[in-house]
């Protein structure tokens, strides 16, 4: 098991918007596709600044979702083109960390 920590930077101002939007649309699509979404956080230091995490069993687990959500009508059409309204996509940083033997997260 692993976990995948996404870090994202909105446009200035935005992150509201990006929060609403994640917590509204991208979330529940996400896990009516089978992702495993753990958290959503926002930065308190970075008044732009979003984080969340996911966690797949394994790798041919993550290609499986990967596919099912990012290669689906509904995403390319509606919810990546928003996505990119409201992120800069270049910015974005996703740390794979798989948990320690004492972590809460196992």
């Amino acid at each position: 098991m692993f976990y995948e920590i996404r870090r994202y930077q909105t446009r200035p101002g935005r992150r509201e918007e990006w929060v609403s939007f994640m917590e509204e649309v991208v979330i529940p699509f996400q896990t009516a596709q089978g992702m495993n979404v753990i958290a959503s956080f926002i930065d308190e230091e970075d008044p732009d600044g979003y984080v969340w995490l996911r966690r797949f069993a394994d790798e041919a687990e993550r290609v499986r979702l990967y596919e099912a959500v990012y290669q689906s009508e509904r995403w390319q059409q509606e919810i990546g083109p928003r996505v990119d309204e409201l992120l800069f996509r270049e910015k974005i940083q996703v740390t794979r960390a798989v948990p320690t033997p004492a972590s809460g997260l196992r």
